[in-house]
């Protein structure tokens, strides 16, 4: 194999796809990216046996072949080249050059046949989504899955498509996010999977603002095709739990506030926030709202907002965290918050989208 590339393209092909992989690599041909020309393309592969992800660059080839080479190191020395134009040769067994016009490099590679076989997708239809719109639906949902690992259903996000409707749902028991878009396109599938947090955040990392993906479901894995970048995903397989039945009916009691200035005096009161004393109280009073934090041996902070509200006084303490996760992703200029009782869970709807956060004790 030999090729001529462009060191900037390299390095954003190298980077793209080297988060898949871990430090704690079970088998060593996981840390190397897989490197092989597709006429005049170039592929680079790189996984972890659940999550697979790979992009095509273009690229002069002299001549065809593959190879993988260790990742990281890859991954430094083309980025510490002193040139724009980057020459790479495999040699006999499997030594690789990298060369520039001042500059040369001699790595270890392996074979090409030691890295896993990504699954087959034939024949299977795709469904196709909007960019824009998975990107959105995705930061409105994914903080709210589960990181705990005895919990390993609660561990991703589920697609539910249904004829033109997607909806994701995520959540960690103590809150749940659900949002839900029309697809451009009517199909006549229905089709439910459980794609892992580790898959959604190389979504987030790579979908654009424009254009669209295709999504093709396998044998307990998933494809999605981005244009140049391809991820292949392994699904969490289970029953997901019922979440229709966590969302409350529309409360009456709603709090109309300025998102930004409630996200901001959320986050200034999480500043006295510790383990032992996460919450933080909210008063609600007609047309005020008084959000405060007291830590014992720590200090105590107050604040007063005009809000829009009219029904009855109450106290509740939420985990600020959980408070700030769904600001800070929502563009609305205002929200609201329905508060039915202080032992009851607060909810934010907008259009497509509900939030559902369960209360803290205080004190």
């Amino acid at each position: 194999m030999k090729f001529k590339i462009e060191k900037s393209l390299l390095v954003g092909g190298i980077q793209t796809v080297q988060n898949v992989i871990t430090s704690k690599a079970v088998l060593p041909i996981l840390s190397h990216i897989l490197i092989e020309t597709q006429n005049d393309k170039l592929r680079l592969t790189a996984t972890d046996l659940d999550v697979g992800i790979s992009c095509v660059l273009p690229v002069d080839i002299q001549e065809q072949g593959a190879i993988t080479i260790p990742a990281k190191r890859f991954g430094d020395i083309v980025k510490e080249l002193p040139s724009e134009s980057v020459n790479l040769a495999t040699r006999k067994n499997n030594l690789v050059s990298i060369t520039t016009e001042s500059c040369e490099f001699k790595i270890m590679g392996l074979a090409k046949e030691e890295f896993p076989k990504p699954p087959e997708f034939q024949n299977k239809e795709a469904i196709k989504l909007d960019q824009a719109t998975l990107k959105e639906m995705l930061g409105l949902t994914s903080f709210a899955a589960s990181f705990d690992e005895t919990r390993y259903i609660l561990n991703g996000i589920l697609f539910k498509i249904d004829k033109n409707n997607l909806v994701l749902v995520a959540t960690d028991g103590k809150r749940l996010a659900i949002a839900e878009r029309k697809l451009n396109q009517d199909t006549n599938k229905s089709l439910q999977m459980i794609v892992p947090i580790k898959t959604i955040q190389e979504l987030l990392r790579n979908l654009k603002e424009e254009g669209e993906l295709s999504v093709i479901l396998g044998n307990n894995q998933a494809l999605f095709e981005l244009g140049e970048v391809s991820i292949i995903s392994r699904l969490i397989e289970g029953e997901f739990p019922d979440y229709k039945q966590v969302v409350p009916p529309v409360a009456e009691n709603k709090m109309s506030i300025s998102r930004e200035q409630f996200l901001l005096a959320v986050r200034r009161a999480a500043l006295l926030s510790t383990p032992d004393f996460q919450a933080v109280k909210l008063e609600v009073f007609k047309n005020k709202l008084v959000v405060s934090k007291s830590t014992p041996d720590v200090g105590e902070s107050r604040e007063e907002m005009a809000v829009e509200y009219k029904g009855k006084e109450l106290m509740i303490g939420f985990n600020p965290a959980f408070l700030i996760d769904v600001l800070k992703n929502l563009s609305q200029g205002t929200v609201e918050m329905e508060l039915a009782d202080s032992e009851k869970p607060g909810v934010i709807r907008t259009d497509g989208y509900v939030y559902i956060v369960l209360p803290m004790r205080l004190g």
